[in-house]
């Protein structure tokens, strides 16, 4: 049996694996009210643990039945792609928030917890801060202030591999484009294998999504943050939880969003277009990248269900290859499968 643990910011994902069968999955949602009362994300893991443990006493599921618990891996120095133990230096890094706060991060505290309250080991795989990227694409025009690697990067490779099977292509062989577009928005360049250049999907980089900012105008966005006195973690609640569609509309509800749209309120209208129109323009530098030879881009996450925004995409940039629309994502059997590699002696590294 596999455990497999996947917070974010609205909801905990639960599964229970029997080998590659899913015995069932489960989605914990967290309402805004609830996880306000928290002052810090990383607060919320013994009241979010909690309920994990109710869903699987509600399911006779025993600790002592899970063999390995798999979590997806939160903000920590940059890692190769691979499985990791959940260590007391992880889970330091973590609990401090020394790389930046999200709740990616709870996934390992959650797990560490409950292995050993079922006396086996507890791992993350590919976590979010998987860095493959070239050299050049980590300057960003200061010295001190590198292009960082944080996406979704779990979907990412899932998904990119699912796309060239159906091109009977090889993944280490092949170009592509893939644009995860949930709570936040990552456009990642994969190339032979790895992918070499992506925005950080969390920090104030890229396109705008549903609840973040994306890149933003530095001198207008200092002197905004100047003139409200506001502290570091009033910006990092502004650029990562109250900025983007939510910022202009006063929703994160996409689908609200869009019937809106429909119905034909302009102000809905502009922001939507807005929307659509970032995601277009960065798949296209993602093709310039690649000097214009692109397998195929991939569009996924859970926004990507509406199939009005990806048409809209498709109009645009159909001309640069054929495009693939792979709503939600594989996370959870990704990290299934990683736990049973873990079971079947596979590779495990160090965090150190």
């Amino acid at each position: 049996m596999i455990f497999v643990i996947n917070p974010g910011s609205t909801s905990t994902k639960v599964a229970l694996f029997n080998g590659a069968k899913c015995v069932f999955d489960s989605l914990l949602e967290h309402s805004r009210s609830k996880r306000q009362q928290y002052e810090r994300v990383i607060d919320q893991a013994e009241y979010r643990e909690q309920l994990v443990r109710k869903e699987l006493k509600k399911h006779k599921v025993a600790l002592s039945d899970i063999k390995v618990f798999m979590a997806r891996g939160g903000l920590l120095k940059p890692l190769k792609s691979g499985v990791y133990a959940i260590d007391k230096a992880m889970l330091k890094d973590l609990k401090k928030g020394r790389y930046g706060e999200h709740a990616s991060n709870l996934g390992a505290v959650i797990a560490d917890a409950l292995a050993k309250d079922a006396g086996c080991g507890a791992y993350i795989y590919d976590s979010v801060v998987l860095d493959e990227m070239d050299p050049v694409a980590r300057l960003s025009g200061y010295p001190d202030i590198p292009r960082r690697s944080v996406f979704h990067s779990l979907n990412q490779k899932a998904m990119a591999v699912k796309a060239v099977g159906k091109l009977s292509k090889s993944y280490d062989e092949s170009r592509l484009i893939v644009v995860h577009v949930g709570g936040g928005v990552s456009v990642g360049i994969h190339k032979n294998g790895k992918v070499i250049d992506v925005n950080n999907a969390l920090e104030g980089d890229g396109p705008f999504s549903v609840e973040r900012t994306g890149g933003l105008p530095l001198l207008d966005f200092y002197r905004y943050v100047t003139k409200k006195k506001m502290s570091l973690e009033d910006v990092e609640k502004m650029v990562t939880r109250e900025g983007g569609l939510y910022a202009y509309l006063g929703t994160n509800d996409f689908q609200a969003i869009e019937k809106k749209v429909q119905a034909g309120d302009e102000k809905y209208r502009l922001v939507y277009d807005a929307f659509a129109y970032q995601l277009i323009k960065a798949i296209g530098a993602g093709a310039a990248v690649l000097g214009g030879k692109v397998d195929v881009v991939v569009l996924t996450g859970a926004v990507v269900k509406s199939r009005w925004l990806c048409s809209r995409i498709k109009q645009r940039i159909s001309f640069i290859s054929p495009v693939f629309v792979f709503p939600g994502n594989l996370e959870m059997e990704t990290l299934a499968h990683a736990g049973q590699d873990v079971l079947d002696g596979g590779d495990v590294s160090k965090y150190k």
